[in-house]
């Protein structure tokens, strides 16, 4: 029995239902937002949610039947539980915000579908490598910021009056939000300010935000030559097993034959 729930659960036919599932819960939950499909449709949204909700109820104790012990130590399992949990919590009184939260059931597509599971253990993987460069942005933000706290504080007090406000003007300037007109707003008193906030965002936009590109680039290279490695250790202990059953079977004919050859003597 737990053999074949093994199979239905690893089968693409199934794999593609839970899927399915997911993509029309989250559908649901956003046509839930809209107050003239709820006055019309309220009854049906709310059978459909509950419907999803014992799908992925049902499928969570099929994982623990199977797997049993094994079931906690997988990651994406404790995940797929927090997350079937938050669903299943009252939703009333203080608790009201967790119904707001069911929508992150729609985050199940990550621990379903493979292509997305990749993409989250490459940002895992690319964690310690981006926190140095977190450290040094946070770095080269705060010296500019101290920098154009005392630069600029008394030109444009409203964006770097302060530390605290240097150091979210210059952070609205790295995602280049309306920087153009922060820079001008100081260079009507300092025209030399531009030489400030082109090495800024030079450093900041074109070189640190890049080396997270790349760390996270290569994270997802080591990531798919891992799982290539691990295919082909597969494929190799396939392939031994079917030269080891082979070998067996040739010494089975040779001793059958041995075995017939003097009785037909």
């Amino acid at each position: 029995m737990r053999e074949r729930t093994r199979a239905v659960l690893a089968h693409r036919r199934f794999q593609r239902f839970i899927v399915a599932v997911i993509l029309i819960n989250a559908a649901t939950l956003g046509l839930e937002t809209v107050p003239s499909v709820v006055a019309g449709y309220g009854d049906l949204l709310t059978a459909v949610d509950h419907v999803a909700l014992y799908i992925f109820v049902a499928e969570l104790a099929a994982k623990v039947y199977v797997e049993r012990a094994d079931f906690p130590r997988d990651p994406w399992n404790i995940f797929d539980t927090v997350i079937v949990a938050i669903a299943l919590a009252p939703a009333t009184g203080g608790l009201s915000v967790l119904r707001s939260l069911r929508i992150l059931r729609a985050l199940r597509l990550l621990s379903v579908v493979p292509s997305l599971r990749r993409v989250v253990s490459a940002l895992l993987r690319a964690m310690p490598g981006m926190s140095s460069i977190v450290l040094l942005l946070s770095l080269v933000l705060y010296v500019a910021a101290v920098l154009a706290t005392k630069l600029y504080g008394n030109t444009a007090p409203e964006r770097f009056g302060t530390l605290p406000t240097s150091l979210f003007t210059l952070f609205q300037t790295m995602t280049g939000d309306d920087w153009g007109n922060i820079a001008r707003e100081v260079m009507t008193r300092h025209p030399t300010a531009w030489i400030f906030f082109t090495i800024f965002i030079l450093v900041c936009t074109f070189v640190v935000l890049n080396l997270f590109m790349a760390v996270v680039v290569s994270a997802m290279d080591e990531e798919s030559a891992a799982e290539l490695a691990e295919l082909e250790d597969v494929s190799a202990a396939s392939t031994q097993r079917i030269l080891d059953e082979l070998t067996a079977l040739r010494q089975e004919v040779a001793e059958l034959r041995g075995r017939l050859t003097p009785d037909r003597g």
